[in-house]
């Protein structure tokens, strides 16, 4: 049954079918959905000390970082398999393609025998995450649409952050009762319940509505995508959004453990910070129907300014050595807003292309988490033993973004007015 994307969102409003998810269920299981690339990424990182030690890094390395930046390569590769296929077969089917790959990721790193293997087979890990992640917003992006869209994306991304609260410590657990690899095998083990599941999901796109699969149709629509203000400058902002927390994913353990000595406390530090991004994230939906997009991207991203230099003068203070608990409170305020700017940047990047939904969403994916786990990258490679070149560079990073927010939402733009 095929719905339409100018439906607004009201979880009891779809009408019912016998075996097909609806209303809070089809919220709840594309939530589950997007929050597998989180569950293959944080449940990882209490085991980083223990993959320096299996592959012969020094303790303090940042080598073990790839293990984060090849799952967002292949996240960032993984929409162009199935944005502009999908656009032609539908989304269901493609999905399912992607789960299995996502499962076949985490068996693979688990039986690699070198470091280099592990890396590849979370390169393909994040092949098939994309489908869950990029698939996901285009059936959201069927149904709902302008601020209704943000409303709802905001609202997944708060039931999202339950994983980021909840991984670093269940990978902590795990890690006491099994060998450190069991942090591969556990999410191909969800994959697998996720195919089971996601088989109530109804198809999203009407065949009406879809598009033939040629490189020349490709091509038109990525030139529309590409070619268009509003839609390539929150896609920059995004860019630097998501770099903020790429860096944050990739610097924290280091910080914590090696700076800090917190080794032991990092779950629940790091679960405090993910708890704070719930939080915005459900007063960005709250707050974004009251007062539409552009007035709440520009005064976020004004606040992020201000935290973000805070970061970067705590930064300066205990002879390059800033007390902990200011540090992380600085850190605590700059990370949730950033990310709190992401759904209604992917939103308001989204609005002029509704009809080419499965390209756009491919190229905005591609683009976004190509450029924020390559930034995040080269950040974790500045690491020097202090929080200044971390504290710099997300500062830098939230100088572009805001930048980019406040071109794009000026001028002429399709649907960045009032609230509906």
């Amino acid at each position: 049954m095929p719905f339409s994307s100018s439906r607004t969102f009201s979880s009891g409003e779809d009408v019912k079918e016998k075996g097909v998810a609806s209303g809070r269920e089809f919220i709840l299981l594309t939530t589950a959905l997007m929050a597998s690339s989180a569950l293959a990424i944080d449940l990882m990182l209490p085991a980083f000390p223990k993959m320096r030690e299996e592959y012969g890094m020094s303790p303090d390395s940042s080598q073990v970082s790839w293990i984060v930046t090849a799952f967002f390569l292949g996240l960032a590769v993984g929409p162009w398999l199935y944005g502009p296929a999908s656009d032609k077969y539908g989304r269901r089917g493609l999905l399912f393609a992607g789960l299995a790959l996502y499962s076949l990721g985490g068996i693979l790193a688990s039986v690699a025998p070198s470091w280099g293997w592990v890396i590849v087979a979370r390169f393909i890990w994040g092949l098939g995450a994309a489908a869950a992640r990029s698939l996901s917003t285009a059936m959201i992006r069927d149904r709902f649409a302008g601020t209704v869209m943000a409303q709802l994306m905001s609202t997944i991304t708060a039931v999202f952050l339950l994983v980021p609260i909840l991984a670093p410590s269940l990978g902590a657990g795990l890690l006491r009762i099994a060998p450190w690899r069991i942090v591969f095998w556990f999410p191909s083990v969800v994959g697998v319940l996720l195919m089971l599941w996601a088989r109530r999901l109804p198809e999203t796109l009407a065949v009406d509505n879809r598009r033939p699969f040629t490189w020349s149709a490709v091509s038109t629509a990525g030139k529309e995508v590409l070619t268009h203000r509003q839609t390539i400058s929150f896609t920059l902002a995004m860019t630097f959004l998501f770099a903020v927390m790429t860096t944050y994913l990739a610097g924290s353990e280091v910080i914590v453990e090696d700076i800090y000595g917190y080794g032991n406390w990092f779950p629940l530090i790091f679960g405090v910070v993910a708890c704070l991004l719930a939080v915005n994230s459900l007063n960005n939906a709250r707050i974004v129907k009251r007062i539409g997009i552009t007035a709440l991207l520009r005064r976020m991203s004004v606040i992020g300014l201000f935290t973000s230099v805070a970061l970067v003068v705590v930064s300066f203070t205990g002879n390059e050595h800033p007390q902990f608990w200011v540090f992380y409170i600085a850190v605590a305020c700059v990370v949730p807003v950033a990310q709190g700017l992401v759904p209604n940047c992917n939103a308001a990047a989204m609005m002029p292309v509704p009809h080419v939904a499965g390209t756009a969403t491919a190229i905005i994916g591609t683009f976004s988490t190509a450029g924020a786990a390559l930034l995040g990258s080269v950040a974790t490679s500045a690491f020097n033993g202090t929080v200044k070149p971390f504290a710099f560079i997300i500062a830098m990073f939230i100088f572009i973004a805001t930048a980019f927010i406040w071109w794009g939402s000026s001028g002429e733009n399709e649907g960045l007015g009032s609230p509906t």
